[in-house]
Parts: C-alpha cells; sequence; structure tokens
C-alpha cells in the first residue's frame, strides 16, 4: 500500500466520520459560505503578481515535523504582506499536521487573498465543507480521482462560486482529467505515491503538453529564484511552496528574501 492509498483510506473514514458530526445544512449556514470568491486566475494573470503561492504547513509524511513553532495568523499574513499571490494552507490532520482551524484563522486574518484549501477531496461534503471555511479554491488531485469523480467534484466547486485547482504528475493524469471544469492546472513535481522526487522535472516535461489555455502552476521541490525563472521561460504562471518557507524560523522573511531576488 502506497503513502496515498493509507491517506486516502483513512480520507474516507474521516469525512464520515464528519458527515455524522456537521450537517450539510449547517455547512450551508456559516458566516464564509455567502463570502465572495477571491480568484486565483485573475491573481496569477495580473503582471504585477508575484506568482508564488505560499503554504502554511505543519509536517508532510515524508519530512516529519517542518515547523510546530509558528501560527497561521502570523505566517500567513507575513507572506500577504511579502507578496504572496495566493495562500494554501493544509487542513488534513492525521499525515499533514493540518486542521479547519488553521485554515479559518488564516482566512480571518487574509479576507481578501485567494486561498486554496490544501487537502485529499474525495466526497461533495468536503467541496461545501470547505466554501463553508472561505476556500476559493479547491485542489482535485487526479491521482486518487478517476475522471468521472473529477468533473463531478469539478461542476459542484464551479456551482458553489469557486476555483478548481487540478493536479497532476505526469501525461496520463493530465489526458484523462483535464475537462471543463478545471481552472488552474498544477504539476506536482513530487510523486504522491512515494513521496521521491527531489526535481522539477515533471513540470519541465509536461509544460508543452498542457494546454495554452490552461493557467499553469508548478507544485512542490522549489526552492531557487533560478528554478522559477527557468519554470517561467517555459509558460508556468504560479510556484507553490511551502517547505522552502516553513523550515525557516521566520517563513515570511524568507519569501521576502525570495521575491526580491526574483
Amino acid at each position: 500500500m502506497t503513502i496515498l492509498d493509507k491517506i486516502i483510506t483513512r480520507k474516507t473514514e474521516e469525512v464520515a466520520e464528519r458527515k455524522s458530526q456537521v450537517s450539510i445544512k449547517a455547512l450551508e449556514m456559516s458566516g464564509f459560505f455567502a463570502k465572495t470568491t477571491n480568484s486565483l486566475k485573475t491573481s496569477l494573470l495580473n503582471p504585477a503578481s508575484s506568482g508564488i503561492i505560499s503554504e502554511f504547513k505543519r509536517k508532510s509524511p515524508s519530512k516529519g515535523i517542518i515547523n510546530a513553532n509558528v501560527t497561521p495568523e502570523d505566517v500567513t499574513l507575513g507572506y500577504v504582506q511579502a507578496g504572496a499571490a495566493c495562500l494554501s494552507v493544509l487542513t488534513d490532520i492525521d499525515f499533514f499536521g493540518g486542521s479547519d482551524d488553521d485554515f479559518l484563522r488564516a482566512r480571518k486574518t487574509n479576507p481578501t487573498i485567494p486561498m486554496i484549501r490544501k487537502d485529499f477531496m474525495i466526497d461533495e461534503y468536503q467541496i461545501i465543507e470547505a466554501k463553508s471555511l472561505g476556500a476559493d479554491v479547491i485542489l482535485l488531485i487526479a491521482a486518487n480521482l478517476s475522471p468521472q469523480r473529477i468533473k463531478e467534484l469539478g461542476r459542484l466547486t464551479k456551482e458553489l462560486g469557486m476555483e478548481t485547482l487540478l493536479e497532476i504528475h505526469d501525461e496520463e493524469e493530465l489526458n484523462r482529467s483535464l475537462c471543463e471544469y478545471i481552472d488552474v492546472v498544477g504539476v506536482n513535481n513530487r510523486n504522491l505515491k512515494n513521496f521521491s522526487e527531489q526535481n522539477v522535472n515533471a513540470s519541465l516535461e509536461l509544460a508543452d503538453k498542457i494546454p495554452a489555455s490552461c493557467i499553469k502552476i508548478s507544485e512542490s521541490c522549489i526552492s531557487e529564484t533560478e528554478t522559477i525563472n527557468i519554470l517561467k521561460s517555459v509558460g508556468y504562471r504560479g510556484f507553490l511552496m511551502g517547505e522552502t518557507f516553513m523550515k525557516t524560523e521566520n517563513p515570511a522573511k524568507a519569501l521576502a528574501d525570495l521575491i526580491a531576488q526574483l
């Protein structure tokens, strides 16, 4: 069983538990449910955008604890002040140490920037849940979703006024997963089945395979401005980075330093 298999098995149990505890009607009564969406597409297409999607991430299956000494309020506000184009906040508890509370605290601190709920989405309930948390963007991971499920979850995402980020790792996932409900395509340079890659080869190999009409971002294994500039040269508009910043004592300063070098 791969790490991804273990995550999805646990996620299935978690979603069932959540459904039994909080009704969809209760989620729809959340103050954030009627919030107007902050567009990731608009942010990335802005000529003045840094393109950096900065992530709040406490730990990962491959690295263990990354940073347990910071708060989502301080880190995400610092990211925004440093020039982040978007925020990504992990809400998976068991494998990444995240929580809905982390997302809500970041949302309340930063009401006007696009925010991605970073989790393993497998059920419509989670999409509604994300809307109730104030999410602007839903992550759909091709490695653990069938083309039909991507369409179904993507359709609901659009109906609720949010945007969809499709995450792929190779050409096969791209070809079977693209549909009319996808707003942004993200290439994860780290294979979720083994978490082993440490380079951006996947992004470079897929750059000309992704339709020109799609906004594309590169995710993970990015730490140097030179790498970002190479990715920009082949058409990438966004760069999702978490560990590079979170492993430092001051993640926001690490982002500011990187943007200054760009």
